[in-house]
């Protein structure tokens, strides 16, 4: 009888890619921010295998479970949005000098194991700034002093302006954000209590939002008493969505120059996206991803 061998062939051997690397966002809330279709398309553009993902972590516990997952779970780098940037820097293994000297911290990045805390709020709204008025002798007067807001008001003292008032509801929040501003700039800086509506310091040469007033889908009007805004006073806003906040639209109806959170985010995001990537990004790329991921014309220009 003749002897049969059977064999089984074995399966294809799979075609691997390269693996995903993955970034993201931690904040509450988190819904309404474009940061994740603009870093996915700018990605898309130069090739990279990398994505985007935007957490929504509502306390602090959660938060904690957050940064211990990143390592395990690959991460490249995290960015850290409200109201996370003051209680995330116990979290990390090392921070820089901006945090240090700000006491917040906006963005994450992961080398050798180690998660490593940045703060370039402030950098990315003085560029933001800096496009439409020079920062140097702005007497400037923010509405809140929460992570982001502190970030600005050191950069802005270190910019240039020559003073700033800190409007906030918390007085010990206020006191203490100012006290920071002065130490790290050398530059004057007091606390005013929040009143509604809000009555501007004559002389105020700039007014900055760095509250969420104003952000979809509420689009509350920031309490201001317009009649204390004075003529050519600068006006500006962080909030990313809407571009055009009912604060900016109303300062803008009064003459004012404006300068929108669109262009704030668009700023530090390129500089997060060089340190992660290590690429250079050109800016009209990040400025379309960003109008296409708001619904916009990709042309429109903002102010």
């Amino acid at each position: 009888m003749a002897e049969y061998k059977y064999c089984m062939m074995a399966p294809p051997t799979p075609v691997i890619g390269p693996q995903k690397q993955m970034t993201g966002m931690l904040g509450h809330p988190v819904a309404e921010n474009p940061i994740d279709r603009m870093f996915d398309a700018v990605y898309a553009h130069h090739g990279l295998n990398w994505q985007f993902w935007k957490n929504d972590i509502a306390n602090e516990t959660d938060l904690a479970l957050a940064i211990r997952a990143l390592r395990p779970l690959g991460y490249r780098g995290m960015a850290i949005t409200v109201p996370w940037k003051v209680a995330v820097i116990p979290l990390l293994d090392e921070v820089d000098d901006d945090v240090r000297a700000i006491g917040a911290a906006n963005y994450i990045t992961i080398k050798d194991g180690r998660l490593i805390g940045h703060n370039n709020d402030g950098k990315g709204v003085v560029k933001a700034i800096a496009k439409v008025a020079p920062l140097r002798g702005q007497r400037v007067v923010m509405l809140g002093a929460g992570g982001a807001g502190r970030a600005m008001a050191v950069e802005i003292a270190w910019a240039g302006a020559a003073h700033l008032t800190l409007v906030t509801r918390r007085e010990e929040q206020g006191r203490e954000v100012a006290d920071r501003v002065r130490k790290a700039s050398g530059v004057a800086c007091d606390w005013q209590q929040w009143d509604s509506p809000v009555k501007l310091p004559k002389g105020t040469t700039m007014l900055m939002n760095a509250t969420h007033l104003g952000c979809a889908p509420h689009l509350e009007s920031v309490p201001v008493d317009w009649n204390t805004v004075e003529p050519g006073c600068l006006a500006v806003d962080v909030i990313t969505n809407p571009r055009i906040t009912p604060f900016l639209h109303a300062a803008r109806e009064r003459g004012s120059q404006i300068v929108d959170g669109v262009e704030m985010l668009v700023q530090l995001a390129m500089q997060i996206f060089e340190q992660w990537t290590g690429i250079r990004p050109e800016e009209t790329v990040f400025q379309q991803a960003v109008a296409t991921a708001l619904g916009e014309d990709s042309s429109r220009k903002s102010g």
